[in-house]
């Protein structure tokens, strides 16, 4: 399948500073593909060189087939919405949504008219007479996705714009941003350091490290099929295990904290006996019980902490000085107490190996 936005070989230099290192992407047409990362990772850098913003020190750059790295970014038709927004605080949410089209040169009565629809769109109807000033943030973050909407741009990038909501409208608006990316069709672009934004939002999620794409995948791929242990750390909670390589051929580890180990299948290069691993084990997929399970691999361990949540709750632990953690129901923290000995099990479907 030919790829609708292409990404080959980009990397970016300021001074002696490596921000990126050669990023390689493939995007289909109506994907909405997530750049997640901590600061400093890429994620924004890749962005702004694919807005016009910046300029990549080497490699390409392609839409539907086209080179756009000679073109300004007021040519690449291109929709983008920031943190801060950017509105006019002079002109009405119609106004403001109609602006790229004045500056297409589109009349204005054909204009403000495109711009109250998109303004429906977003869920603003009614609103289109009001100033910045006299709207939420989540009102004028709904008008500026509006204006970058209006004008059917090829690419929607949208650079952490929900960064300064509360988190319940946070939560609304993951939900309509997707509506509305759903209901356009738009190829989207969105940049942040929340997972849970990322996880909710994403047909692919493109985790960055360093200036360089460490995972690219489906979210729950990303989540129960890290290809690193930065991905297995930064997306989620983890245990992660020290082990080596007894059998490959079988799926067996050693680990000096939990013994002999089966891992689940997996899908990266081939291991070798004594290749020293780390072993990824979901907090939500071990259970905990006061003696072990028949069917379950088991350990003891100590439990230190435990933080209630209501609907569930994390259970902090210890084994041989190494930490634990495991998600339980609400209902059973009430019957655990700290200090208390007890076991951690785990089926080998839950057991995933990275190599790095």
């Amino acid at each position: 399948m030919t790829s609708y936005l292409q990404l080959s070989g980009l990397n970016k230099t300021f001074g002696t500073f490596t921000a990126l290192e050669d990023v390689n992407l493939d995007v289909q047409k109506g994907e909405f593909i997530t750049f997640l990362g901590p600061s400093g990772s890429g994620k924004t850098t890749t962005l702004m060189i694919i807005a016009g913003f910046e300029k990549a020190t080497r490699g390409a750059i392609t839409l539907e087939g086209q080179s756009i790295a000679a073109l300004a970014p007021q040519d690449r038709n291109i929709g983008i919405v920031f943190q801060n927004y950017a509105l006019f605080p002079h002109k009405t949410a119609e106004e403001n949504v109609y602006f790229p089209l004045q500056m297409r040169k589109v009349k204005r009565a054909k204009g403000m008219a495109q711009a109250r629809r998109m303004l429906e769109l977003v869920g603003l109807g009614g609103f289109e007479h009001r100033y910045p000033k006299e709207l939420s943030g989540g009102q004028q973050q709904r008008v500026a996705l509006a204006r970058a909407l209006v004008f059917e741009p090829d690419l929607l990038l949208l650079d952490e714009p929900l960064g300064a909501l509360d988190k319940n409208l946070r939560e609304s608006m993951q939900i309509e941003i997707k509506r509305i990316q759903k209901t356009l069709g738009v190829t989207t672009i969105f940049v942040t350091h929340d997972q849970t934004e990322a996880m909710s939002m994403s047909d692919r999620i493109v985790v960055f490290s360093n200036g360089r794409i460490e995972q690219a995948g489906a979210p729950l791929e990303i989540y129960h099929k890290p290809s690193t242990r930065f991905v297995a750390d930064f997306i989620g909670e983890s245990n992660l295990v020290p082990a080596t390589i007894t059998d490959p051929a079988a799926q067996m580890a050693e680990s000096p904290l939990l013994g002999a180990v089966s891992y689940a299948a997996t899908e990266g290069p081939a291991v070798s006996a004594g290749q020293e691993v780390t072993l990824v084990l979901r907090p939500e997929h071990l259970k905990l019980s006061r003696a072990p399970l028949d069917g379950y691999h088991s350990a003891q361990m100590t439990i230190e902490t435990i933080v209630n949540f209501g609907d569930s709750g994390l259970v902090i632990g210890h084994r041989d000085g190494t930490q634990l953690r495991v998600r339980v129901p609400g209902v059973d923290v009430v019957i655990l107490k700290e200090g208390d000995d007890c076991y951690i099990n785990w089926t080998q479907d839950h057991v995933y190996l990275v190599q790095q």
